[in-house]
């Protein structure tokens, strides 16, 4: 069977956010704690520039869809619960 590659992507908003400095400390921990945790690759992918807006995207490589599907909504439920964030989109791609 062929690797199956998961690509998920969230778009947060971050009330508490005053500036581009506390805004990277939620997004910087919340990236670390989903590479960490589930050891998959993730990146701030958008919206640099603005106080409380951020789209954070990670990708995995499973043997099986139905692994690769569990972690992301796994990762969505992670991603789902921080107090800080709220997301406003979501989306989980296989490939």
């Amino acid at each position: 069977m062929a690797p199956v590659i998961g690509v998920g992507r969230w778009v947060l908003h971050l009330p508490g956010c005053t500036s581009l400095k506390a805004k990277r400390r939620i997004v910087r921990g919340l990236r670390d704690r989903l590479q960490v945790r589930f050891r998959v690759s993730a990146a701030e992918t958008d919206f640099q520039d603005k106080w409380q807006k951020a789209e954070i995207c990670v990708a995995l490589v499973a043997s099986d869809p139905s692994v690769a599907q569990a972690l992301l909504a796994r990762l969505d439920q992670h991603v789902g619960s921080d107090p800080r964030a709220l997301v406003v989109e979501r989306e989980t791609t296989l490939y």
